[in-house]
């Protein structure tokens, strides 16, 4: 019996899946770029089976795989080619363990879908303040498996700003558990945030407590069109200081991100009377009664106007305009895809440089890639940009794609670390980007990793080859 096999044989029965018609969806990544093989996918009830799962695991040095939702870009969750490794899905840990409104705070288990977490705080009338377009199948422990950003950072913070507490199982199957959802508590090291962003190469995530916030009451929505990148950061400024800091969203779209999906999809609009190369999606909350953020929004779009700031814009005039306009900034991706696949670079500089890297990086593809089509869009109140790169209509895509990655890229990734800037901003590291992060990474930083995670998971059995490798 070989290790694999006689793991199985310890585990109980019900949480393991052999099958290989279910397994598939487990071991091909979320961009269907990469496909790995596993003899089973184990799918624990609760924390003490993932305990044992993983003490299982450790004494034959089985290596694990563990997943949410499976919607990485760098194939983070996705189990190698070699088939030595088993997947541990968190989706049956899916319960609500204690919400506490009066402490703006929730615990729950790693396994809950990210939108059912939301509407557990909605019901409470309070908010979950982290939002991403995959938030209908993405579970929370990926989410902070990955530190999770989305379109309301500027306000809230990234996944990490949000955890409480967290359970983790450890590479040796021992748990570390501090639950607990205090604001304050100066007690050593912050120990938790070591397995946030991990990509559980650390420990698997089982449950956490999060911060809420209370719901917004007054919600204002503008869809902005601007003629001059290097606007971007005064009108940002301009919004933050009219509304009094109540800016919530500030995603930029390029005109060729927009274009790409009207062509793509003929039951969209445009939500302007003129095109433009530039535009802005911003969205201002508060949980104001008194405040008018309303008047205050009219205020900020004249005085955009007056300064020449903006060529257009309009104010959402219901929730069913403003569900519009979000929907066209969530579908760009679905477009890209539709016009056969770009090549992503997940980019952040500071909000400062952000513009002037847009128009490097642009004239590095006009120059160097002949034809190639530009889908920049992101969120630019944190300074994170989108910068894809699609192949042109009648060209050989894959081996255009190939010569983009080889050619381009690294001249974009060169680039955003000349500026001070990163090139993984909010999708992680996984299997995809190691070689850019032992490239890019802090030396100082990348010792740590690698001291950290040889300390933690000195044989290596969590989710091998992602981030990093013990050297």
């Amino acid at each position: 019996m070989d290790r694999i096999e006689e793991v199985l044989a310890q585990l109980p029965q019900e949480i393991v899946t052999r099958d290989q018609d279910i397994i598939s969806a487990y071991t091909t990544d979320f961009r269907r770029h990469y496909t790995g093989r596993t003899t089973a996918v184990l799918r624990p009830r609760n924390t003490a089976d993932v305990q044992h799962i993983v003490r299982a695991c450790a004494e034959r040095q089985v290596p694990l795989v563990p997943q949410g939702g499976n919607t990485s870009y760098c194939t983070a969750a996705t189990p190698s080619d070699k088939g030595d490794e088993l997947v541990v899905s968190l989706e049956r840990m899916n319960t609500v363990r204690d919400l506490d409104p009066a402490n703006l705070s929730v615990e729950a288990e790693a396994g809950i879908i990210l939108s059912d977490l939301q509407q557990v705080a909605s019901d409470v009338d309070l908010l979950l303040p982290l939002a991403l377009g995959s938030q209908q199948s993405c579970r929370i422990g990926g989410n902070l498996s990955t530190n999770a950003g989305g379109i309301s950072v500027l306000r809230y913070g990234m996944a990490r700003d949000l955890v409480l507490g967290l359970e983790v199982v450890l590479p040796d199957g021992s748990l570390y558990s501090e639950l607990s959802p205090l604001r304050k508590n100066n007690s050593g090291y912050d120990v938790k945030q070591l397995f946030i962003g991990a990509e559980g190469t650390l420990g698997i995530i089982t449950a956490v407590s999060l911060k809420l916030a209370r719901k917004p009451r007054q919600t204002v929505t503008a869809f902005l069109a601007i003629d001059d990148i290097e606007s971007l950061a005064k009108i940002l400024a301009a919004a933050q200081v009219q509304t009094g800091e109540q800016i919530t969203s500030f995603e930029y779209i390029s005109g060729s991100s927009l274009q790409l999906l009207l062509d793509a999809k003929d039951d969209l609009r445009h939500p302007l009377q003129e095109k433009s190369r530039h535009y802005v999606l911003l969205e201002a909350a508060t949980t104001s009664p008194v405040f008018n953020l309303e008047e205050a929004a009219t205020g900020l779009l004249g005085e955009l106007f007056e300064h020449g700031l903006i060529t257009d814009g309009t104010i959402a005039a219901s929730g069913q305009q403003r569900a519009e306009f979000w929907h066209l900034r969530e579908s760009i991706p679905e477009a890209e895809v539709h016009h056969g696949g770009s090549i992503k670079h997940d980019i952040a500089v500071r909000t400062s440089r952000l513009a002037a890297f847009i128009e490097a990086a642009s004239k590095i593809v006009e120059r160097d890639a002949d034809g190639a089509i530009l889908s920049v869009y992101g969120h630019v109140g944190d300074g994170n940009i989108h910068f894809n790169v699609i192949p042109p209509v009648l060209s050989d895509k894959k081996a255009f794609k190939h010569g983009l990655e080889r050619d381009i890229s690294p001249q974009i990734y060169r680039l955003a670390a000349e500026m001070g800037g990163t090139f993984s901003a909010e999708y992680g590291i996984g299997r995809l980007k190691m070689d850019l992060l032992e490239r890019y990474g802090a030396s100082g930083k990348l010792r740590l990793i690698k001291g950290i995670k040889a300390a933690l998971d000195p044989d290596g059995i969590m989710n091998p080859g992602k981030v990093t490798a013990i050297s």
